[in-house]
């Protein structure tokens, strides 16, 4: 067979006014000279037939992947993926999704849209979209769901061992920034922000004249699992709240242009009342601009977990073919002047990983009214409470959806008519011990990777033998300290097991109700906001 041969043509754009005489051109110029030549002889030579653009997708993401995880090349679709996200606005099936090996997993179907409406539920594995069985296709499967308003499209798919199938209307999806507000017993306006799109600062100021029209004479903001979106909606929801003129938060780059402080240009709703702003692992971004800025400006008291720690700050440069580059160009940092980046991925440690500040290195800084606040990455709340940690176990159990589908056991094997009714109790968290014990959740330390580390070099220098007996002890205790971690950490895991099996039953509306009455962090806002004098001391 007769090797085609490919010669790729690779469009070189160098925006002097971008790069700002940072980078030695002549070093780049070169540089690209020799990948040029370097792919065009690879695809022309090669033993097997070969996949141009395969081999520069592949190289792009290599390269990428060696700067941090936000620098990303954007193909077409992920460039409108981009502008449905900020709009709040798609047609689609009205659920978030996942996409796994060979099937589509239901994450999370919303209240009356397409995808409940079809009677789908979390947890639900998608095997076929119309005539295509999710496993043979080679693309983004999540895009087979898309398509025109008021079409139709037939799925199959699996719930608990179960092949069912269903018919589908896609239909215009609203994305609420504000999901949820209510006024609470004592006179507290609860507004939920779940998401900085163009609608945060609008949909916010709306729900909050609602609450005070009401009686709301204090307010929680609950930015909580908010992974942030556009800098321009986090200054405007910023000045809800604080006078036209304050600083919100400053960007510094190597890039001179990118080096630039943004202010509050607009009229504030109301600068007086008490405010409580809810943060927690999740809390990333703008969220973080918010809540520090809130915190810096001695404005409202901050309650949860350290957040994030997501303190770079991406804009996306066009690229030829409809494609992007979003590419990190420099770091925030908060009113006082902490970085809110909590990873270092310049410069990195022996094993390549990103470095995290120690704590005993963390640098005091000054809020408006003269309090000492830290940096070390995120923003570290006033008050904090265990329920709304994240332990390295407790992350594990996350990634690995361990309380994702022990949600979904719990859901096929209890009634549950009324949030009120709910308590997840000492014998659920056995049974949840039990799950994933059967399921093999595992999760490896830092002390086993060292340990592991140890072992190959005994190997290699032949002492295996005379250290193979300590090894295996230690590794015996380290797992039984492995499973107390399940215990010592129990608060932050329940409350998450509580959120998953709440959305189950009722909804994401379900759950912000049932924070109304059983949330420790809502009960903790509304304490601080019921105290004046312990209010107004934490802010001095």
């Amino acid at each position: 067979m007769k090797k085609r041969i490919l010669y790729p043509v690779i469009a070189v754009v160098i925006l002097l006014s971008t790069v700002s005489f940072k980078s030695d051109f002549f070093e780049i110029a070169k540089q690209i000279e020799i990948f040029t030549t370097m792919f065009k002889e690879l695809n022309m030579n090669y033993v097997d037939e070969t996949n141009p653009a395969e081999l520069m997708d592949t190289a792009i993401k290599a390269m990428l992947d060696d700067l941090d995880p936000y620098t990303k090349y954007w193909n077409e679709q992920d460039v409108e993926a981009s502008k449905i996200r900020n709009s709040g606005e798609y047609t689609g099936i009205g659920a978030s999704v996942k996409t796994i090996k060979d099937k589509i997993i239901i994450v999370e179907p919303y209240k009356d849209y397409p995808a409940d409406k079809a009677g789908l539920k979390a947890g639900d594995e998608i095997i076929q979209i119309g005539d295509v069985k999710v496993a043979d296709f080679e693309e983004d499967a999540g895009e087979l769901l898309k398509g025109a308003s008021d079409t139709k499209v037939n799925i199959t798919y699996k719930r608990q061992g179960e092949t069912k199938t269903t018919v589908l209307t896609r239909k215009e999806i609203e994305v609420k920034a504000v999901p949820f507000y209510t006024l609470l017993d004592d006179n507290s306006g609860y507004i939920v922000l779940s998401k900085f799109n163009n609608k945060a600062s609008s949909e916010t100021i709306e729900a909050l004249e609602d609450l005070k029209a009401k009686g709301a004479d204090k307010v929680i903001l609950d930015l909580r699992s908010n992974p942030g979106g556009l800098l321009s909606e986090a200054i405007n929801v910023t000045n809800i709240f604080v006078p036209k003129g304050e600083l919100i938060t400053t960007t510094k780059s190597i890039v001179k242009k990118y080096n630039k402080e943004y202010r509050t240009k607009k009229s504030p709703v109301d600068t007086e009342i008490p405010l409580v702003v809810l943060v927690n692992g999740r809390s990333a971004s703008a969220s973080e601009i918010v809540a520090g800025s809130i915190q810096d400006l001695d404005r409202g008291v901050v309650i949860g977990a350290r957040s994030f720690g997501k303190g770079l700050v991406q804009r996306p440069k066009k690229l030829t073919y409809g494609t992007q580059l979003k590419i990190t160009i420099s770091r925030y940092y908060t009113p006082s002047g902490r970085c809110i980046q909590a990873l270092d991925y310049w410069n990195r440690d022996k094993n390549n990983n990103a470095v995290r500040i120690n704590e005993e290195d963390f640098k005091a800084f000054k809020t408006k009214n003269g309090r000492t606040v830290y940096d070390g990455g995120g923003i570290q709340p006033d008050i904090e409470l265990e329920t709304s940690k994240y332990s390295k176990i407790t992350t594990a159990l996350l990634r690995s959806d361990a309380i994702f589908n022990y949600g979904t056991k719990y859901y096929y094997s209890h009634q549950l008519k009324d949030p009120k009714d709910f308590k997840f109790t000492d014998s659920d968290y056995v049974d949840f011990k039990k799950f994933i014990k059967q399921t093999g959740f595992n999760f490896e330390t830092e002390t086993e990777k060292a340990l592991e580390k140890a072992i190959e070099t005994a190997s290699k220098e032949n002492l295996d033998q005379d250290i193979a007996n300590n090894y295996n002890a230690l590794l015996a205790t380290i797992k039984t300290s492995k499973e107390k971690a399940l215990d010592a950490h129990k608060a932050e895991i329940v409350t998450l097991l509580t959120d998953e099996i709440i959305k189950r039953y009722f909804y994401r509306e379900g759950l912000y109700n049932y924070y109304v009455e059983h949330n420790p962090e809502v009960a903790k806002s509304k304490e601080i906001l019921g105290a004046k004098n312990k209010y107004e001391k934490i802010l001095k």
